[in-house]
């Protein structure tokens, strides 16, 4: 059948797998190309797939329905097109969930034009009341949909209407297609080390060269793996060609950028969820077009539509962040490499602690790893020391053990800063009733309420509920009798604040820094010495250098290993290493404490002697034994349903239709540690197989036969990281 007549199209629903169209009389189509085409009485975006996919008996042509448009942007690319069918195969997808991921700006696709944006004018207000005293503080230097901007400030449409009226507010054009500055690859050529040099002439040739080639950037904490990776980025644009680099946090996004614009002369284009929709579309198209020639982005930006790839990085490589656990659920580290294979580019995975499964493809070859053993600049390795809370105990009532307490003393008056690391976001995990014993509980799932003393709630860190703690007691009705078990990191800060009079202590979290723009002013002050004290979760263990940071504490190294996670020892390893990475970047020395109850721990003894490859080794034993990854496959089967009867019903169904096979372990189902879930009940199956399985295979066959309530839902989790 001539291809030009009749296509078959990926369309965005869910309940509905590829359709095929008729194209109508001179409609030019290609495989990716986005098209309107009618479904019922609706119209609906979609996207031509290649002829392969059509069906072996079609559906007559006669009948097809015709399309009814093309959409003006660039068909997505074949590389992207096979990324997104093995992305589909591999975590057990729908084509068209993993494709909707490559069309994430709906507003980019209907063409360029101008749009209406709002900024103020810099006029005094005749009259001034509190909303417009707001706003005004709010909005300067912003600049957005009026939509956008009444998200900014916090108020109401109609109040910046108002103020439009009184001329305070105006509206500007904008071409909604309008290009970026380009980076110069020549802009501030670095002064590299000899390790470093030879680092990046390797990454150089592969990027000149056009051919895929995995890179493993295994150096230090502080060794200049952003420079020597740079020269990669450099290579490329020198070339014409597109780069990716995805960070794990937005957070990181401000510090990276400063670098950034400091080496090539501008700042790259971003891509995360934090942008105004007009800046989303604008670099969706520019992405398209090839006008976008640096992207910086959290892990959804590998699935932009590049027109000419040259090279992708995946920095702090190690991160869970980069694994998506709803929707469709991918490992980006994984899935970059798979995008490098499929454009036949280079891929450089950046870690000073890298994932035990990246360094096994090191050991077997598949990548190629490059070592960078020493911080740049002379710069040493900070100094580790063990404080064994058994032996060593805080005072009554406080966290801090005397050691710690009197470097913090230390430091603070030779007016260098410290960092206290605790994994643990608000004030105490625990909040309970001194009287009865009763514990806040969140009412959507099976944990406890987190209470957080800056915003005064009491907070589900699962599902985001939240309520005021109350004046008395839910259960007895006594007045005062609320008390807070165990630390947060706002917690910590009080102490902190306590026993040093008078100094600056800066919280930093997902709750704090909740913007790039927030954690750019937090980086400024940390930068500019306005910050003596630094309390924070895993948010600060990577990307920030801090000349003056000379003390970092761990304030309870051992609550990582809490839980029975197949990955604890390595990510509370990786976790520690990377704060403690953060003391001593400069010429002044560093030192690092950890307390821990457990100083003979494996991960513990590692971290306090240097002796990284011995734990890795050690690790890398205890699980090749275990049969688990990267030795093992693993996969897990999450049944949830808002009726906690029908969940447990469909969960056994699956496990009682099991498949018997010799090199597959299928365990389950028994309730997820987290039973309740966002108000859903939760059972779990965990299947544990050989590398040489079929996994995909096995569950598809063994799921696809089943039929549930439309109340359930029955997802796959490939390689997972979350076992809750």
């Amino acid at each position: 059948m001539d291809w030009m007549t009749r296509v078959r199209c990926l369309v965005f629903n869910a309940a509905l797998g590829p359709l095929d169209y008729r194209v109508p009389e001179g409609m030019d189509v290609a495989p990716g190309s986005v098209v309107v085409a009618p479904l019922g009485p609706r119209q609906i975006v979609g996207v031509v797939w290649d002829e392969g996919h059509l069906a072996a008996d079609p559906y007559p042509e006669n009948k097809l329905r015709k399309l009814l448009d093309v959409l003006p942007v660039p068909p997505l690319p074949a590389p992207l097109r096979r990324l997104i069918e093995w992305c589909a195969d591999y975590y057990l997808a729908s084509l068209s969930s993993v494709a909707r991921m490559a069309l994430s700006s709906s507003a980019a696709l209907r063409g360029g034009g101008t749009l209406t944006e709002y900024r103020l004018t810099g006029a005094e207000p005749a009259r001034m009341t509190p909303q417009r005293l707001l706003a005004l503080d709010l909005l300067q230097g912003e600049q957005g949909t009026m939509r956008e901007l009444a998200e900014i400030a916090d108020v109401s449409e109609g109040v910046l209407r108002s103020m439009a009226g009184a001329g305070l507010i105006e509206p500007v054009q904008v071409d909604s297609d309008r290009p970026y500055a380009e980076p110069d690859p020549h802009f501030a050529q670095p002064d590299l080390s000899a390790e470093q040099a030879e680092a990046a002439a390797e990454m150089v040739e592969a990027v000149r060269a056009h051919r895929f080639q995995p890179f493993l950037l295994d150096g230090v904490t502080g060794s200049g793996k952003t420079e020597t990776y740079f020269e990669a980025v450099a290579a490329a644009l020198e070339t014409g060609r597109q780069v990716l680099v995805l960070l794990p946090e937005i957070a990181l996004t401000a510090a990276f950028l400063s670098r950034f614009e400091a080496r090539f002369g501008v700042a790259p284009v971003t891509w995360h969820s934090s942008l105004k929709a007009s800046e989303r579309r604008r670099a969706w198209r520019q992405v398209a077009f090839g006008g976008a020639k640096v992207v910086v982005g959290a892990r959804s930006a590998l699935f932009l539509p590049f027109a000419d790839l040259g090279l992708i990085v995946v920095d702090e490589a190690h991160e869970i962040s980069f694994k998506q656990d709803d929707g469709v659920r991918y490992n980006a580290r994984d899935v970059a490499v798979m995008r490098g294979h499929f454009e036949s580019v280079p891929v450089v995975l950046a870690s000073a602690t890298p994932a035990l499964e990246s360094l096994q493809m090191a050991e077997a070859g598949r990548y190629r790893r490059l070592v960078l053993p020493s911080r740049f600049g002379g710069a040493s390795l900070p100094e580790i020391e063990v404080i064994n809370l058994t032996e060593t105990q805080p005072e009554r009532g406080r966290w801090l053990a005397p050691p710690l307490v009197e470097a913090l003393q230390d430091r603070l008056a030779k007016g260098e800063q410290s960092l206290l690391f605790l994994n643990r976001r608000g004030y105490a995990p625990l909040t309970l009733c001194r009287h009865c014993g009763f514990r806040f509980k969140c009412p959507n799932c099976s944990a406890w309420l987190v209470e957080h003393r800056l915003s005064q709630r009491l907070a589900c860190h699962h599902c985001g509920h939240e309520v005021p703690p109350p004046p008395v007691c839910p259960e007895c009705g006594e007045l005062d009798c609320l008390v807070a078990c165990g630390p947060g990191v706002e917690r910590i800060a009080d102490e902190a604040a306590e026993i040093l009079p008078g100094a600056r202590v800066a919280v930093v979290t997902s709750d704090t820094l909740t913007s790039p723009a927030a954690a750019a002013e937090f980086v400024s002050k940390a930068e500019a010495g306005a910050i003596d004290v630094i309390v924070g979760t895993q948010l600060v263990t990577k990307g920030f250098h801090f000349p003056d940071l000379t003390l970092v504490g761990v304030v309870d190294a051992d609550m990582g290993l809490d839980g029975g996670d197949l990955r604890a020892a390595e990510r509370t390893y990786q976790q520690i290493a990377q704060v403690a990475g953060r003391a001593g970047r400069s010429a002044k020395a560093g030192l690092v404490l950890i307390q821990t109850r457990h100083p003979k721990a494996a991960v513990i003894a590692a971290l306090a002697s240097g002796t990284r490859d011995a734990f890795y080794a050690a690790e890398t034993e205890a699980r090749r034994e275990a049969g688990a990854p990267p030795f093992g496959r693993w996969a897990a089967i999450i049944v949830s349903s808002e009726d906690e009867a029908e969940a447990r019903e469909a969960a056994r169904a699956i496990g009682g239709t099991r498949p018997d096979l010799a090199d597959v372990l299928i365990l389950g189902p028994a309730p997820a540690p987290l039973s309740l879930l966002r108000g859903r009940h939760r059972y779990r199956l965990l299947i544990a197989a050989r590398r040489s399985s079929e996994v995909q295979k096995v569950i598809r066959a063994w799921l696809d036969p089943l039929r549930f309530p439309p109340g359930v839902r029955v997802a796959v989790d490939i390689d997972p990281y979350s076992f809750v």
